[in-house]
């Protein structure tokens, strides 16, 4: 393009700036001049055919109307999602309610983990477990505070705040031994606040299951929830 093609094309593109202007000031313009409408003339955004003015604006608003049915499905799919994690948190809660012992409330924990969370492999490792009359198992591991593999996990005891995501294999080899082969992402749980006593660990043979972009708002009422019931006498 030549310099004084340029210059025109520029011309050109700031002389629609008044014009534009004008038609958002007066938007009956054209419900004064229909004809003029009538005879407006635009590219089809997808065929390149020659659309009328009023036939691009429907094909504008269709989809705008789309992506905001598209937008609305989603919310809908998350509320559903939300709704039924409140449900579970709701039986979970139940369950440990009418526990009457540590022991039993951690049996509650492990049952319902796998049956309203689909939660396969889990580990609740707890810091001096014997203190607490509490046996280890399958699903409990009881160690010291000052344990070398705890190290690995003093962010996010120093958070306070669940985590999500891929774990190094030592961390994984720690918490889920034998099975640690066939954990792919995992949920991390610290419990007791400020002064933890303990972590419950989630595990998962799907990558995604746990990913570090999901929210972690009902991990920390869980882990709320367990603290809470292991915290009492």
């Amino acid at each position: 393009m030549t310099t004084p093609q340029v210059r025109d094309s520029a011309d050109s593109t700031s002389g629609d700036a008044p014009i534009a202007e004008y038609l958002r000031q007066n938007p009956d313009f054209f419900v004064r001049h229909d004809t003029l409408l009538a005879s407006l003339k635009l590219p089809h955004a997808r065929s390149g055919a020659t659309v009328s003015l009023v036939e691009r604006q429907v094909e504008v608003l269709r989809e705008k109307s789309q992506s905001l049915e598209s937008k609305l499905t989603e919310l809908v799919a998350v509320a559903r999602a939300n709704e039924q994690l409140v449900d579970k948190i709701h039986g979970f809660t139940r369950r440990l309610l009418g526990a009457a012992s540590r022991q039993e409330a951690i049996a509650r924990i492990e049952q319902s983990l796998r049956e309203d969370f689909e939660v396969f492999s889990s580990v609740l490792v707890l810091f001096g477990g014997g203190v607490m009359g509490i046996a280890a198992d399958r699903f409990v591991s009881c160690v010291e505070s000052k344990d070398p593999g705890l190290a690995g996990f003093e962010s996010l005891f120093s958070s306070g705040k669940p985590r999500c995501g891929q774990v190094r294999d030592s961390q994984r080899d720690f918490l889920f031994g034998a099975d640690s082969a066939g954990i792919s992402s995992v949920a991390l749980v610290p419990l007791g606040g400020k002064e933890p006593f303990g972590l419950l660990a989630l595990g998962s043979p799907d990558r995604d299951r746990f990913n570090p972009g999901m929210s972690t708002e009902f991990l920390a009422r869980l882990g709320e929830l367990v603290g809470d019931a292991l915290s009492r006498g």
